[in-house]
């Protein structure tokens, strides 16, 4: 009896050292990147002179989005070979973004009110937009 006992464990032993977990990783369409160029003549100065606001669309910008998902804002005055991260400071101007349904505002104001009007940027300026969803 001690040996068809034994006998039994040790094939059991064996089957289930034997045995393989297969772990299924799907891929995640989670984060959509878009990358835009705003010319000078794109930004345009508020009613009271104190904000420089540039719209770009994206239509992938829904509601559920706003709500629920995230949304990374990046630029870039040389072409797109470095990006700084909004909002930030640059020659005294603070850059901040807004999402709204349908697109993304980048706003430019004064960081110090030394000078309320915030310089407006002489060049095309690279921003990178980067929607990061919710796939749990």
């Amino acid at each position: 009896m001690k040996k068809l006992t034994i006998l039994m464990l040790c094939i059991a032993t064996l089957g289930l050292a034997s045995c393989k977990k297969d772990t299924i990783v799907q891929p995640s369409n989670a984060i959509l990147t878009v990358v835009k160029d705003i010319s000078t003549n794109a930004w345009v100065l508020s009613n009271d002179g104190k904000t420089y606001s540039a719209d770009i669309s994206v239509p992938e910008i829904d509601q559920y989005h706003i709500d629920n998902e995230g949304t990374l804002v990046y630029i870039s005055y040389n072409s797109g070979a470095s990006y700084i991260a909004l909002p930030f400071v640059y020659n005294v101007d603070a850059y901040s973004f807004e999402v709204y349904r349908g697109g993304v505002s980048i706003d430019v104001q004064s960081s110090d009110y030394q000078a309320t009007t915030p310089i407006k940027p002489t060049s095309t300026v690279r921003v990178k937009i980067v929607l990061v969803g919710n796939d749990l």
